[in-house]
């Protein structure tokens, strides 16, 4: 299948390419050994639309799409992976809003969170609750008015930096997956507060944390949809949210093949550029094709989404295929550097740490894999 893009995507492509070679990738380097969270970098991207991209116009977004948000994503992920994730995530929190939020929740959150005022986070996982959503922990009792929520989140993404949260936490016990409900947080909310912050291998500019709840007080109103009604909200948002991690991949898949290239065409061995070696010029090859087809697979989930269609499948076989070909990816980059792949001062070093995440959050391989052949099976 051909995909070919829109005049006004190559335009949106061509102006986030931009804007990542000239304000991210010159910092990406320091702000990743520093621990520095992208923060100003985030608010300027809100201002070119990247951060309501799906969100439609009258409630402050962009609205143009998600093959375009795919685009997008892929060129900030080539320029710096640790602020791919954080522009995927607060665009994640923002499709259960989106999909489920009352009309007073959408215009007054969305609104913010497209502008870059808000920062959003989507707090799922526990300690004890990873791939399986329907064992979480943390509990949410209606007294009154609102609703007190006590427990605890890890991995959270934008977790120290975000003002709007999407909480999924158990309303109703013995009941599994029916029993969760999601709730709107805002940052400041009496009872919350924010945990330890993760040492990461990779994603070192991301923020990692995690989130406490001791009798934190949410107002009734800030309910998403209706009680129950959590697991169906977290696997609509998941399924968006695997879009932007496949496209992530992409982005630093293709990093890795440019890195790669003008190495071998800059490397001497042996009297002769490494590109003129077959044994370079067939790893080149492989990982040609592999981002192409990692791409093509993105892109098809995404117009799916944009047409309206079922794409679970779809968007679980793309992102377990991006996902594990750019580690594939960046294992053949890193070789191609020798020595020099190994050293901090080239941006292979980065890369191929940063690729380990993609396989592991919004849904390991191995889950993609469980999707992927229940819906074969049937």
């Amino acid at each position: 299948m051909a995909f070919k893009l829109t005049d006004e995507q190559r335009m949106i492509q061509l102006m986030v390419r931009e804007f990542a070679k000239k304000e991210i990738e010159p910092v990406a380097s320091e702000y990743e050994k520093k621990e520095i969270f992208p923060q100003e970098n985030l608010k300027k991207m809100a201002e070119l639309g990247l951060m309501g991209m799906m969100i439609p116009p009258e409630y402050g977004g962009s609205g143009v799409g998600t093959v375009s948000y795919s685009i997008a994503m892929q060129e900030i992920a080539y320029a710096c992976a640790s602020t791919s994730v954080a522009m995927s995530v607060s665009n994640l929190s923002c499709e259960p809003i989106l999909m489920f939020g009352s009309e007073e929740q959408k215009r007054r959150f969305l609104t913010p969170l497209a502008s870059g005022k808000y920062l959003g986070a989507f707090a799922l996982t526990e300690p004890e609750a990873g791939s399986d959503p329907a064992s979480l922990r943390t509990r949410a009792i209606l007294k009154g008015d609102s609703y007190f929520i006590n427990g605890s989140k890890t991995f959270i993404t934008n977790g120290s930096y975000a003002d709007i949260f999407i909480v999924t936490a158990r309303t109703q016990e013995g009941v599994g997956g029916k029993g969760l409900s999601s709730f709107i947080l805002e940052k400041g909310t009496p009872g919350f507060s924010v945990g330890k912050k993760e040492d990461k291998m990779g994603l070192r500019a991301a923020d990692t944390v995690g989130l406490v709840f001791e009798d934190c007080q949410v107002p009734k109103e800030n309910l998403l949809g209706q009680e129950g009604d959590g697991f169906e909200i977290v696997m609509v948002a998941l399924d968006g949210g695997r879009i932007g991690i496949a496209s992530q991949a992409v982005g630093i898949a293709q990093a890795c093949l440019d890195e790669s290239v003008k190495y071998a065409k800059s490397r001497q061995q042996f009297g002769r550029y490494i590109s003129k070696f077959q044994a370079i010029q067939w790893m080149i090859a492989d990982m040609t094709t592999e981002i192409e087809a990692a791409r093509l697979l993105t892109f098809n989930a995404a117009s799916m989404k944009d047409d309206g269609l079922n794409f679970t499948r779809e968007v679980s076989m793309a992102k377990l295929f991006a996902s594990e070909m750019v580690n594939r990816v960046a294992y053949k980059a890193l070789q191609i550097h020798g020595g020099y792949g190994y050293i901090k001062d080239y941006k292979v070093e980065r890369l191929y740490r940063d690729a380990r995440a993609t396989t592991i959050y919004e849904g390991t391989s191995e889950v993609q894999r469980i999707v992927i052949a229940k819906s074969a099976l049937k």
